[in-house]
């Protein structure tokens, strides 16, 4: 599977760029799906990374990819980490 950036929703800037180092604790999330082959098929993972940590904050595991495996994943990191006022949540442009 690749990004999918042929959609309607809006994207937003990359307020990320390419930096990818953090001194402090919640100030960038990053989040990427993936599919992990199982003995009952596929299924897709979506995690949410505070970079600071280098550390899965929030994940969701389901048999299907939807916008509810990547929203999942992201309120289970809010629900730990007490929705950071300030954090950058990047994610690429896929269409989930």
């Amino acid at each position: 599977m690749t990004t999918n950036s042929l959609h309607k929703h809006s994207i937003e800037p990359n307020l990320l760029g390419w930096n990818f180092s953090e001194p402090a604790l919640n100030q960038k999330w990053i989040a990427d799906i993936t599919y992990i082959w199982t003995c009952e098929g596929w299924v897709y993972l979506a995690v949410v990374l505070d970079l600071f940590l280098r550390r899965i904050i929030g994940w969701n595991l389901e048999i299907r990819m939807t916008a509810n495996l990547a929203t999942t994943a992201l309120q289970r990191a809010i629900a730990l980490r007490q929705s950071p006022p300030d954090c950058v949540h990047h994610a690429d442009r896929g269409s989930q």
